[in-house]
């Protein structure tokens, strides 16, 4: 057990210092902030941890564009479908929605929760998208089809 304590906790730094090598310039908090609440931003994917599988760094751009009224998401995919794609769909996520709720929670050491849930897509469930104050973020997929898929990387402006 305390093995993969080990383990686990030499994985998330491994994870978090190679994210900090794409994103070397943090963001400044005040700006940050206006892009969330405008919801006017791109959640740069660099990293990719599959369910039950070991962490990758994605040599490809990844990302889910965020408009006022419009999310456009292009991420892999890695892990176990209960369902596979129809003939002709590709896999991964790779969908735009225009009818979705969004939720900001303010954390209370700092960062923000972001919430949407697309309302217009067949698979994707939900998108919880976490922010630390300095820009980098984690996004967990919640789908009605495959596991559940986290994603890490930082916050930009479009």
């Amino acid at each position: 057990m305390k093995q993969a304590t080990i383990i686990g906790a030499f994985s998330l730094l491994f994870i978090l210092g190679f994210a900090s090598i794409g994103h070397s310039q943090e963001m400044d908090r005040d700006k940050l902030k206006s892009l969330i609440e405008s919801r006017n931003f791109i959640f740069k994917a660099q990293s990719v941890s599959p369910q039950g599988m070991a962490s990758r760094q994605l040599t490809s751009e990844y990302d889910v564009k965020l408009f006022s009224d419009t999310v456009i998401t292009y991420l892999p995919y890695f892990g176990r479908a209960y369902t596979p794609p129809a003939p002709g769909e590709e896999g991964g996520f790779r969908f735009t929605s225009t009818s979705f709720q969004y939720k900001v929670k303010e954390k209370k050491k700092g960062g923000w929760d972001i919430h949407i849930q697309p309302a217009d897509t067949k698979d994707v469930r939900q998108l919880f998208l976490s922010i630390t104050e300095s820009g980098y973020a984690s996004l967990q997929v919640m789908s009605n089809n495959r596991q559940p898929i986290s994603f890490y990387g930082y916050i930009a402006a479009r």
